[in-house]
């Protein structure tokens, strides 16, 4: 299986859980032992730095909560507009509340 259709998986087997700077795709109960997380940023976010800023932090809050996520699930963290603007705490706070909701935290 490759990249694109692990994504194609979870965005049609999956559900989205939509906040304002990010929507995060989850598929739960999959063999995989360890979470899997895998970025999407757009151009819609805006220019490479910016694209890159935001996935850095993004992976940065991702890597920081990996010890709570709950094994056998895969997630896609898509990047909206709007987190190119945000701060790293206002992405932390969303990346939170989305994960809660979703049920990937232990």
């Amino acid at each position: 299986m490759n990249l694109a259709s692990e994504f194609a998986r979870v965005r049609t087997e999956g559900a989205a859980v939509h906040g304002k700077l990010m929507l995060l795709g989850v598929l739960k109960n999959v063999d995989a032992k360890p979470a899997r997380i895998g970025f999407i940023t757009s151009k819609k976010v805006g220019g490479a730095v910016e694209r890159n800023r935001v996935r850095r932090r993004l992976r940065e809050i991702v890597r920081l909560a990996r010890p709570s996520l709950l094994d056998g699930t895969w997630i896609v963290v898509i990047a909206k507009p709007r987190s190119a603007s945000a701060g790293t705490s206002a992405l932390r706070e969303e990346w939170s509340a989305l994960a809660k909701r979703a049920g990937v935290v232990a």
